[in-house]
């Protein structure tokens, strides 16, 4: 019970160590108290602390990805209809994450190339990814019904879309311009609580999240499957037919081919595709 002013590095890596030792706490736990420490410090008490390298870190554990066959994931998006059914697709299809598909604006769709940029993904970097020539009917539907629903919206006053980085003072008529609206739009118009404008947000992440749990029981699949798990079979699946770990780290967007590695660890025939010799 003594003030953390009167306290410093000893005690703060007693602290840490404790956790990681006595209560067995994960890593993310260990490191969010370290850092709420470290915040206590330099920010409240204005103490720096010198580098705390006599603690004890908890191991982050090593964990393999949810992987669905190929039949359980057929099984698993005929489960969705409408543009849910679209969003899953293009995870599945293009190995997007959920929020870089919900982010997603008109003109990085590709139509010509078959292509899709995902802008500012995971670890602020561009990328090019797939667009499946099986979802370029029904997605150009979609934005058909989008554009209609953008055309109505600049009828009543309104049209305008969210634009990071300060674009919208730099180029001021983007908000309103059709490329730059979202494809997957919300149902209906709210207010932006940063700014007070009231527009069109994209679609709700928890929609998708709902309908995939609902989607998992209905199958029966006893995976611990969500949304990101599509990811993880895009890459699984291409890694299976063959194609080259690189050009799949490519579409994944990973800065490491390690990361995509761990991918090998859940193909059919083994890490290698290395057939067992009970097999033979």
């Amino acid at each position: 019970m003594r003030h953390p002013a009167e306290m410093g590095a000893a005690e703060v890596e007693r602290f840490l160590s404790h956790l990681a030792v006595d209560l067995n706490v994960s890593a993310s736990t260990q490191n969010q108290a370290l850092a709420a420490l470290l915040f206590l410090y330099k920010h409240v008490l204005a103490i720096d602390l010198p580098w705390l390298g006599e603690v004890v870190r908890a191991k982050r554990p090593e964990r393999l990805p949810v992987v669905l066959s190929r039949e359980e994931t057929q099984r698993l998006l005929a489960c969705f209809d409408g543009e849910i059914a679209l969003v899953a697709g293009l995870l599945y299809g293009s190995g997007m994450r959920l929020m870089e598909a919900m982010r997603l604006r008109v003109k990085d769709v590709d139509f010509g190339r078959n292509e899709i940029i995902v802008r500012d993904g995971k670890g602020m970097k561009d990328r090019v990814t797939l667009l499946p020539a099986r979802l370029l009917q029904p997605l150009w539907q979609h934005l058909d019904c989008v554009r209609a629903l953008h055309q109505r919206d600049l009828a009543e006053g309104f049209g305008e879309v969210y634009l990071p980085f300060a674009l919208a003072r730099k180029y001021p008529s983007a908000p309103k311009e059709w490329g730059w609206q979202y494809v997957f739009p919300a149902p209906s118009r709210s207010v932006d609580p940063r700014s007070g404008v009231k527009r069109r947000h994209h679609l709700d992440e928890k929609r998708v999240q709902r309908a995939f749990r609902s989607a998992v029981r209905t199958t029966g699949i006893d995976k611990p499957a969500t949304p990101h798990t599509l990811r993880h079979c895009f890459a699984t699946h291409l890694l299976e037919s063959g194609q080259d770990i690189r050009t799949v780290q490519e579409l994944l967007g990973h800065a490491d081919v390690k990361t995509t590695m761990i991918y090998t660890h859940v193909l059919n025939r083994g890490g290698l595709a290395v057939l067992s010799p009970l097999d033979r």
